[in-house]
C-alpha cells in the first residue's frame, strides 16, 4: 500500500506524510502508527486505503483536507499532538506490500528522475513545473476539473466557518489587546 513504511533502525510501523521537504530532500515527515489511539489509528488506516490516498502523490495533501470522527483535521491533529516526526529519507523503507520494501531516499531519486527534476525540487513542485506562477496555475485547473463551482463554495464555507472556531478559540486562550487607547485628562486646580 502506498505511504506505508517502517524505520530501518527499529522497524517501527510509519506512514509517510511527505516524502521530501522543501530545502530538506533528504529528510521526510512520518506519522508512527504504533503509538496512535484506535480512533485516530483506524481512521487513518481507512483513510489510507481510499483511492483518493492511494492515487494521491503525498499523502499530507489528503491529511490536510480530511478529519477525524472528532471533526479535528488530520493533519493538523498529527502536527498539534507532536506526531509529525522528521526523519532522515535514509532511515525509512518504504513498504508498498508486506513481503517488499525500498528505501526511501532510492524511491525519491527515481521519482525525481522520472519527472525530469532534480531530487531538491521533487519537495517544492512535485516535477509538475518548476515555475511558481504556471504551478499555481495548473493547482487552480485541476482544482476546477475536480470540483464544482459549489462544491468549491461548500469548502470555502467550511473553512471560513472553521476559521472562526480557530480564531474564538484562540481569543479565549489570550484575548487580543484592545485598539482603544485610554486618554487620560489632567485637570487644572485653577480656573481663570
Amino acid at each position: 500500500m502506498k505511504h506505508t513504511g517502517k524505520m530501518k533502525n527499529n522497524g517501527a510501523k510509519i506512514v509517510i506524510a511527505y516524502r521530501t521537504l522543501p530545502g530538506d530532500p533528504l529528510s521526510a515527515l512520518v506519522v508512527g502508527t504504533n503509538v496512535l489511539g484506535d480512533t485516530y489509528h483506524d481512521s487513518l488506516m481507512t483513510l489510507l486505503q481510499t483511492n483518493e490516498a492511494q492515487s494521491a502523490n503525498e499523502l499530507a495533501d489528503i491529511l490536510s483536507v480530511r478529519r477525524f470522527p472528532d471533526g479535528s483535521n488530520m493533519l493538523e491533529w498529527f502536527h498539534v499532538n507532536g506526531h509529525l516526526k522528521k526523519v532522515p529519507t535514509n532511515g525509512v523503507l518504504v513498504t508498498p506490500t508486506p513481503q517488499s520494501s525500498v528505501p526511501l531516499d532510492e524511491l525519491n531519486v527515481i521519482i525525481a528522475e522520472q519527472k525530469g527534476v532534480a531530487l531538491e525540487d521533487l519537495a517544492i513542485t512535485d516535477g509538475k513545473n518548476p515555475n511558481p506562477k504556471s504551478e499555481k496555475a495548473s493547482l487552480v485547473e485541476a482544482a476546477a476539473e475536480t470540483h464544482s463551482p459549489a462544491d468549491m463554495r461548500k469548502r470555502a464555507d467550511e473553512l471560513f466557518a472553521e476559521a472562526q472556531q480557530l480564531r474564538k478559540q484562540a481569543d479565549e486562550l489570550d484575548p487580543p489587546k484592545s485598539k482603544v487607547k485610554k486618554v487620560t485628562v489632567k485637570a487644572d486646580a485653577t480656573v481663570s
